[in-house]
């Protein structure tokens, strides 16, 4: 049994260790992949996991928000200050991401905190606090409604600014294919001498 105990000691410790390292980054675009985010850290720090939160409420597997554990907690405060003191954009998000430092009831893998108990019970009409948590209730229903049409705009919006994108991409391509043309078949050289252009150095 003590041993159990030390073991849960070390375990907790090192928890509080990862959490230090890593940073909470919240209004992610869902187009937003794990490389996505390594490369755009990648000036400041070194990303050694992406953890996507799965939010529960919502019938789309969209995760705006991930943990990202660096290398040390030094990292940790670097990429959060970069991103607090600068607009930082990650994926194309029309608006810039926020970051603060993660906290451990963000883990969902979290250990058991050694020492601490815990006490759990059914709350029914004429309990002490029901009249709060039917409000609660109520409150949590309307939020969800509330949030599922800030998501279908978010939704909008990402479809919008892709497309947009991308037809930025198609008339950027097409143009330099028509200069590649243009350079392989000479026609290049001949507008070159009729206005009276050097193409040397």
């Amino acid at each position: 049994m003590e041993t159990s105990k030390e073991q849960a000691s070390v375990d907790y410790a090192d928890f509080k260790e990862k959490v230090k390292r890593t940073i909470y980054i919240d209004q992610l675009s869902p187009q937003v992949t794990a490389q996505v985010i390594k490369a755009a850290l990648a000036q400041c720090a070194n990303v050694v996991n992406v953890e996507f939160i799965v939010n529960y409420t919502i019938p789309y597997d969209i995760p705006s928000a991930a943990l990202v554990e660096l290398d040390n907690d030094m990292q940790a405060k670097a990429a959060v200050e970069l991103m607090t003191d600068f607009p930082f954009i990650i994926g194309g998000m029309p608006r810039p991401v926020k970051a603060t430092h993660a906290k451990a009831e963000m883990f969902q893998d979290r250990p058991p905190c050694p020492g601490l108990k815990k006490d759990f019970r059914w709350i029914k009409q004429g309990d002490d606090g029901y009249e709060t948590m039917k409000n609660l209730k109520t409150l949590a229903k309307w939020q969800e409604s509330e949030n599922m049409v800030l998501i279908k705009n978010l939704l909008d919006e990402e479809k919008e600014l892709a497309n947009q994108q991308q037809e930025a991409l198609d008339g950027n391509c097409m143009k330099y294919g028509m200069l590649e043309t243009v350079m392989q078949n000479g026609a290049i050289k001949t507008l070159a001498h009729r206005y009276g252009v050097s193409l040397d150095g």
